[in-house]
């Protein structure tokens, strides 16, 4: 077995058992994100049997307030699983994660492909492929010994926290309102514990969805008309304790709510 792959196995059989991911060591262990990248791939078709087919993908470190949490300065993205992703009102369970966080996103879903032979990729570009947007809880899941210090590549290679979504209801594109002023309030049993614009997003959404295009496009990937892809948090994560009930409220968009009992 390569490095690549037994990494990757090492990754989805943590992610499978919910175990604590130690961190990598040897050979194994990602050096640079772009070895992170391959595992994560690796990763994606190991655990497609138990999880279902890729629904999109979430990019995360595009806010100030993440990068500087994470300490990484730029973005990073990763795969969202079908069987993880829910509707607003759904209650999970808490015991299905290992330390289970939310986060206050704008997704958006898209109307057509975004391939890569049309890279580079303009915010104004892929806007045109945006068939709706969505309020969103990006659901994550701290399964790692000490994520601090277990690196970036690694962090990558195991989707960047990715534990799933709440979505609510979509708007299309042509009844949205400005995102830059759309403000994203997370609140936790009733309690305001954050709140951001779209405008803390890389500056806008679309220029998260722009560098999510052209980092697939380095791969020879491409995104998907019917794909869901979460632009990143407008708060800080706020971790979570069992029995917590969960809304999430963007200004022109509406509201997503989860329970975890």
């Amino acid at each position: 077995m390569n490095h690549t792959l037994a990494a990757a196995a090492t990754i989805a059989c943590a992610r499978r058992n919910r175990t604590l991911l130690q961190p990598l060591v040897g050979d194994a262990a990602p050096q640079e994100e772009s070895e992170g990248y391959r595992i994560q791939a690796a990763v994606h078709d190991l655990l497609a049997a138990d999880f279902g087919a890729m629904a999109g993908y979430k990019i995360g470190c595009t806010s100030a307030v993440m990068q500087q949490y994470l300490d990484i300065p730029h973005p990073c993205s990763g795969g969202v699983f079908a069987a993880g992703v829910h509707s607003s009102g759904v209650s999970l369970r808490a015991s299905d994660f290992v330390r289970v966080g939310v986060e206050c996103e704008i997704a958006v879903r898209l109307a057509r492909g975004l391939k890569p032979a049309q890279a580079p990729f303009t915010a104004d570009a892929v806007a045109e492929a945006i068939e709706a947007y969505l309020p969103a809880i990006e659901i994550v899941d701290d399964r790692y010994a000490d994520w601090q210090s277990i690196g970036a590549p690694t962090l990558v290679a195991d989707d960047f926290f990715a534990a799933g979504c709440v979505l609510g209801k979509p708007v299309a594109r042509s009844a949205a309102p400005e995102l830059l002023e759309v403000v994203g309030r997370a609140v936790i049993n009733g309690v305001e514990a954050g709140r951001g614009t779209g405008a803390d997003v890389l500056g806008h959404p679309h220029r998260a969805l722009a560098w999510l295009a052209d980092h697939l496009a380095n791969s020879g990937e491409g995104l998907r008309a019917g794909q869901i892809v979460l632009t990143g948090s407008l708060v800080k994560t706020v971790w979570l304790k069992p029995g917590d009930r969960v809304a999430m409220d963007l200004s022109g968009l509406g509201a997503v709510e989860v329970a975890f009992a």
